[in-house]
């Protein structure tokens, strides 16, 4: 196990067990992916190219929390992951964390969560659903804000215009999320 970040004194191991977040890097069809995990459920799926990239990711997402590398306790999440990018349609039915948002993140988080594979929403129709006419570049933050790629499936969103908009992961990504869910 390799402890990366330790900003925090020394606690007792039960307060030290509950700021410890796991965490994996494997691979996948859209690039490397990190899957990490609190005591609760899956903090983060993060996709990138690199993984000291993906690290740092996490860390700057996880102030102050003890991040501690541990592939053999996430096998089964990356493996889970891995086979949701290839094959959209087996879901991905993981336990989540999503503790780390604001309410209102939550709320949008929440929302997308109820979007079916192969389907797709406007920022400003996720919006109004959440009852804020107004409020689509405020669920557009919401969405970059978000940690748990796939799981949350921001990807899903698109312009009122029906085109891609940036994704944190990068818009290629985005496309090839949506074209293989489409296949569906």
């Amino acid at each position: 196990m390799n402890l990366m970040q330790t900003n925090m004194p020394a606690a007792p191991f039960n307060a030290a067990t509950l700021d410890t977040i796991i965490y994996a890097i494997g691979q996948s069809a859209i690039g490397r992916i990190l899957a990490a995990r609190s005591p609760v459920g899956v903090c983060a799926i993060l996709i990138g190219s690199d993984t000291e990239t993906l690290e740092q990711d996490l860390a700057d997402r996880f102030p102050g929390r003890v991040l501690a590398e541990d592939g053999a306790a996430l096998h089964d999440d990356l493996a889970a992951i891995a086979r949701f990018v290839e094959t959209p349609a087996a879901g991905l039915d993981l336990p989540l964390d999503m503790r780390h948002g604001t309410p209102f993140q939550q709320r949008v988080w929440g929302v997308l969560r109820t979007i079916p594979c192969g389907a797709t929403i406007t920022y400003t129709a996720l919006a109004r659903r959440l009852g804020l006419p107004d409020g689509a570049r405020a669920v557009a933050t919401a969405c970059a804000a978000n940690a748990i790629a796939l799981g949350i499936p921001c990807h899903r969103v698109l312009r009122a215009d029906g085109t891609l908009s940036g994704y944190r992961w990068g818009v290629e990504r985005k496309r090839a999320l949506l074209d293989r869910e489409a296949a569906i």
